[in-house]
């Protein structure tokens, strides 16, 4: 264990004040939950808004919805995004259908997406992942031509838009994660957002069936927030970061999670959720202009479409080869700069999926697996860490790849 100032590699604002605030969400819970809901109608300008445990059970009560709507069975994804999409797929009953990704924007490699859906395709899932936007309109295009429904994992994204429209609202379904690390969190929570009255009133259906959360469980919710509203600053960082047992980071695959309603604790803590959301769009979007700015010539910084519109939940980029990257994300580490690795395989390569799957169909997932790190631009980075962020990559992996250049050049010359 270092101790030093570690910068976390995400981090959504939330204050000791909003744990404090939490308290009052033992009392009047359906106020609260209510007058939450209404907001977040109001800001994103859907009709029909239901509040979840997490991201992942916000999928899977979308997916069990829509499945009470269609024969269908299958679910396509990207084959590079967070485990907690497929884990969400497995826990509605359904089954996982992958589709590789354009590694220079970490969207679908739409000439495979044309192919991948088939009439046994129950939706597709364009992910804005990092909060940068698919291309949803392309997707929408391709998914009315086998009607299939367009779910959109915009849980990365909240806040962002595209084309002046909010993400989560441009399919026919949407969510949002208010996790650690996201764009805003009450520790844990998801929002499902649609303009349908067929999906809404199926959704509703399956969020009637749902149990609140135990006391024990609010308690728990309160004191994560706490700690995270305290250990989440750079100076104290390194000591949960150094302790194994807690696996923060950690990408796993698991279909055992909690399924509950949003209980009023929550509600309580995101209070001022706009608030913090501003403070957090605008935090990431300084420090990620101005790293994607300053990125050495060896590291490429993915992109996508509308890339004047995205706010970064966290800066990705290319390394030259996953030598390269392993060497950045140890210095990194030994320097608690915050440069990480995000999930370390492409969906195929899960051993749950392996046997399912040719990962010779997904030369573009497998790439980005390899390759990708991600920088740290929230509203605890300072110019400071972006000098010294940028300076490390200078010289870890331009210095690196110069050496190998040259000495591919001496070789050259001596034949």
């Amino acid at each position: 264990m270092r101790i030093q100032r570690t910068l976390p590699p995400a981090a959504a604002p939330v204050f000791v004040r909003d744990a404090v605030r939490g308290v009052a969400g033992f009392f009047a819970t359906k106020a609260r939950l209510a007058k939450l809901e209404a907001d977040i109608r109001e800001y994103f300008g859907v009709r029909y808004v239901f509040l979840v445990s997490s991201g992942k059970a916000a999928l899977t009560l979308i997916l069990r919805a829509l499945s009470s709507l269609s024969p269908r069975k299958k679910v396509l994804i990207p084959d590079y995004t967070c485990f907690s999409v497929p884990s969400a797929i497995r826990r509605a009953g359904l089954s996982v259908s992958l589709c590789d990704i354009d590694p220079t924007t970490l969207d679908f490699n739409y000439a495979r997406l044309r192919e991948s859906l088939d009439d046994q395709t129950l939706c597709v899932v364009p992910t804005h992942l990092f909060g940068l936007p698919s291309d949803i309109a392309r997707v929408q295009s391709l998914a009315r031509e086998k009607q299939v429904f367009v779910v959109e994992d915009a849980a990365q994204a909240m806040g962002e838009t595209c084309d002046g429209k909010l993400l989560g609202t441009h399919g026919d379904v949407g969510f949002v994660s208010l996790g650690r690390g996201k764009n805003i969190t009450c520790g844990s929570g998801g929002i499902i957002l649609t303009d349908s009255d067929v999906i809404g009133s199926a959704i509703r259906a399956e969020y009637a069936m749902l149990k609140a959360r135990s006391f024990p469980e609010k308690v728990k919710t309160l004191l994560e927030v706490l700690a995270i509203s305290v250990f989440i600053h750079p100076r104290l960082y390194w000591l949960p970061d150094g302790l194994p047992f807690l696996k923060l980071g950690e990408t796993r695959f698991s279909t055992e999670f909690p399924i509950s309603c949003m209980d009023g604790v929550a509600a309580a803590i995101l209070r001022d959720w706009k608030e913090r959301l501003d403070l957090s769009r605008r935090s990431r979007s300084i420090a990620a202009r101005d790293l994607a700015r300053r990125m050495p010539r060896h590291m490429q910084v993915v992109r996508s479409l509308p890339s004047d519109e995205a706010t970064y939940l966290r800066l990705p980029a290319l390394a030259p080869n996953a030598h390269e990257k392993a060497s950045l994300l140890r210095l990194s580490r030994r320097a608690g700069l915050g440069i990480s690795a995000s999930y370390p395989t492409p969906i195929h390569a899960i051993e749950e999926f392996t046997l399912s799957f040719s990962p010779a169909d997904f030369p573009g997932a497998t790439t980005v697996a390899q390759r990708l790190v991600t920088l740290p631009v929230h509203h605890l980075v300072h110019e400071r860490d972006r000098n010294e962020i940028v300076s490390l990559i200078a010289s870890a992996v331009g210095s690196t790849c110069t050496a190998a250049t040259q000495s591919a050049a001496n070789t050259s010359t001596r034949q």
